[in-house]
Formats: structure tokens, C-alpha cells, sequence
């Protein structure tokens, strides 16, 4: 079982699939044990609530406020189109543990 569910989110789930392979790649390296997958937007319903914590992609930030509204008992945030665009595994990995954190209270 992993120590963490992290949970992405774009239009259709492709896009963010590389990204969470360079999340991976970051995590093993720090030796993390994380869930990390993408998904749609579609699948939000089915994930969210096994999700530690909920990323969405720069094509779907439009539902962030409703998002954070519907389920204030978790963390979601966006990713930074920058972060987006270089595909920072590792900077997207941190944005998600301080999420995370700052949710816990930590």
C-alpha cells in the first residue's frame, strides 16, 4: 500500500501522463512510496476520494474554485503552466507534499 495517493487531473488523462512519469521517477528517487496517475477530468468522481491529495492540469484549472468548493475536506491545487510545460516531475512531486502539508496543518 502506498504512503501516499496523488491524483492528477487534465481533459482527457494523456497529457498529464508523462508528467506523472517524471513524478515517479522523482519519488523513487527521494524513496517515496506514492500512488501517482492521471486521469480526466471525466474520472474526478471515481478518484477523489482515494486521493491524498488532487493536482489539475492548466486545461482544466477553470474548475479549481468549484472543485475546492465540493470537496473542502481535501487538498486540490493546480500546477503551474510553468512547471506544466517543463514537465517538472520533481517540482510538481514538492508542490504536492506542501499541499498536502499545509491541508494537514504541518
Amino acid at each position: 500500500m502506498a504512503d501516499k495517493v496523488i491524483r492528477l487531473f487534465c481533459a482527457a488523462g494523456m497529457s498529464t501522463s508523462l508528467l506523472v512519469n517524471k513524478m515517479k521517477e522523482a519519488a523513487k528517487a527521494q524513496g517515496k512510496d506514492y500512488d501517482i496517475a492521471a486521469y480526466s477530468l471525466c474520472d474526478f468522481a471515481k478518484e477523489v476520494e482515494k486521493a491524498d491529495v488532487i493536482l489539475l492540469g492548466p486545461q482544466v484549472r477553470y474548475a479549481l474554485g468549484k472543485l475546492q468548493a465540493a470537496h473542502p475536506e481535501k487538498p486540490i491545487t493546480d500546477i503551474p503552466m510553468q512547471m506544466y510545460g517543463l514537465m517538472d516531475g520533481k517540482g510538481t512531486l514538492a508542490r504536492a507534499e506542501q499541499i498536502m502539508n499545509e491541508k494537514a496543518g504541518k
